[in-house]
């Protein structure tokens, strides 16, 4: 089970990446609306209520997930480029799962505004400079501070994290619906 939950591993240590793994992540941030797209192409309606595990997400609410997630590490990224170690919001992503808009059967919306973001925040990820990259944010559900270059890391994870669990439940053909 820990397989389907975790396909490609459990988020990996990102703290003091080197200037090469800082490219490669940003790069994996840069393709992901891409890779999305090329992988969801084809769905049909009933393949967009398929569940990559037995009490995960179908496979449209990941997709939504993934557009607000991601809008809000980039608002993190903003927060902690322009306040000393802000104290960031959480949110309940298993809660917004179940909005309206996360049941939506039209994927297209969320993978507009992921390939949107994308663009934003990888130029923004490109001009950071070393100092930049050590900014940081308080992330209170975790009591902990994370530096934006360590987040950069997280958030490449969470693109190929999300992209197999839509990969497997093709795979597995609603398996675990």
């Amino acid at each position: 089970m820990e397989e389907l939950k975790f396909p490609t591993g459990k988020c990996p240590d990102c703290t003091s990446p080197n200037s090469e793994e800082l490219k490669n992540w940003i790069k994996t941030i840069e393709d992901f609306p891409n890779e999305l797209k090329k992988v969801t192409k084809d769905l049909t309606l009933e393949q967009l209520h398929w569940k990559y595990r037995p009490e995960g997400w179908t496979l449209k609410q990941v997709i939504h997930h993934c557009a607000d997630s991601h809008m809000n590490s980039y608002i993190r990224f903003k927060l902690a480029l322009t306040e000393e170690t802000p104290d960031i919001r959480p949110y309940y992503e298993d809660r917004w799962a179940e909005l309206p808009d996360s049941l939506n059967n039209d994927i297209s919306t969320s993978i507009t505004l992921l390939s949107a973001l994308h663009l934003k925040w990888v130029y923004l990820l490109n001009t950071l400079s070393a100092k930049q990259l050590k900014l940081s944010f308080i992330h209170p559900e975790h009591g902990q501070k994370f530096l934006l270059d360590e987040n950069i890391g997280i958030y490449a994870w969470h693109c190929n994290h999300h992209l197999s669990h839509i990969k497997n439940a093709i795979l597995f053909k609603g398996k675990y619906n």
